[in-house]
């Protein structure tokens, strides 16, 4: 099983990427969204303990938490320390439905691939990539968006150019959604045929 890691700044259009693979029949662990459920299950009563103040009965207040760590390299490494875990554990999950699914190629959506040194983990690295105007355009429609949260984001973020270049593959979503498809199309195409001269 292929193992593939899909990464990319902010505003890169990394999500739009990852859904082409699953309409192309990968499987895809996506790392954001188990946070985003873990925050409102199981680690919602850790990070209370470790930042009081910041859940509610529905789970961590995700602007409250931001307070606390924005801009706070050692409370940033605080919480990650109580959610990598976790979700490494799910991906574990992950790999094993998947396996006894029969599926050659996954997908893990990695938004910190590089930054947390998880190239370990997968075979291939995909890294998404889009002009700066771009991005920026993107990333400030956002609702709550802001340049100093923006700035900030981008700050714990690899630079965009050191991601292509430690890139397998890159997608490059500026040219529009059909470009972009047919580059996820020809990634797998590759993958596909290394897969059959390795049988």
């Amino acid at each position: 099983m292929i193992k593939i890691g899909l990464t990319g700044s902010i505003g890169m259009g990394k999500t739009t990427t990852g859904q082409m693979f699953v309409a192309r029949g990968c499987p895809l662990h996506d790392a954001d969204a188990t946070v985003h459920r873990l925050y409102s299950e199981r680690a919602a009563p850790l990070i209370e303990e470790a930042f009081p103040g910041t859940t509610s009965p529905q789970g961590v207040d995700r602007a409250a938490l931001s307070k606390h760590v924005i801009g706070k390299p050692e409370a940033m490494k605080r919480l990650e320390a109580i959610i990598h875990p976790l979700v490494r554990e799910e991906e574990k999950e992950f790999f094993e439905m998947a396996k006894l699914d029969g599926s050659q190629i996954v997908v893990l959506d990695i938004p910190l691939l590089f930054e947390t040194g998880a190239e370990d983990r997968v075979d291939v690295i995909v890294v998404v990539s889009a002009p700066e105007d771009i991005q920026r355009q993107r990333v400030l429609a956002r609702d709550g968006m802001t340049e100093d949260k923006f700035a900030a984001i981008k700050a714990r973020q690899m630079p965009d150019a050191e991601k292509r270049h430690r890139a397998d593959f890159i997608v490059d979503t500026g040219q529009g959604l059909e470009a972009a498809q047919a580059q996820v199309d020809s990634i797998l195409a590759t993958i596909k045929s290394r897969l059959a001269a390795d049988a």
